[in-house]
């Protein structure tokens, strides 16, 4: 049943990012690009949509965590650790160059895939190979092993 439900809630997000253009990287690419102030053609959407995601966020988490365990699952699985290492920045600050260079970032390049343009298939893959190789780094190297919250 959690499966389904999972699926549903995928259903909405891809639907939302739809709704909202998100999956176009023009739109994205034309919120990040500063010239486009002074022409006159900024579009802010991105904005609205990201206040819109930290906001739901904000009370969605404060009212799940009054919560004794999750409503499908046994235990809320939360970091033990406040730290900040350079997994934090790294991971971060690459996510954002590769969002600002193609307009992609993961949930909407999957929606992309509908469209079927060639962009969005080779973004897919080249952050497949990215997840991949990243995965795999962090195996070889104890200190980067990502911390286990169970």
């Amino acid at each position: 049943m959690s499966v389904l439900i999972q699926f549903a809630i995928g259903l909405i997000f891809g639907a939302g990012l739809l709704i909202s253009g998100m999956s176009n990287p023009a739109k994205v690419l034309n919120f990040l690009d500063l010239a486009a102030i002074r022409a006159g053609s900024w579009d802010p959407s991105l904005m609205f949509v990201m206040l819109g995601a930290v906001a739901t966020a904000f009370i969605g988490f404060r009212m799940v965590l009054k919560r004794q365990r999750p409503l499908l699952g046994d235990t809320f699985h939360l970091p033990a650790s406040n730290d900040i290492d350079p997994r934090i920045i790294i991971g971060p600050a690459i996510f954002g160059v590769g969002w600002g260079l193609a307009g992609f970032c993961p949930g909407p390049a999957f929606v992309a895939l509908g469209y079927g343009t060639l962009a969005s298939v080779l973004f897919v893959i080249a952050m497949m190979i990215g997840m991949a190789a990243a995965r795999a780094l962090a195996e070889r190297q104890p200190t980067l092993a990502t911390p286990s919250y169970e």
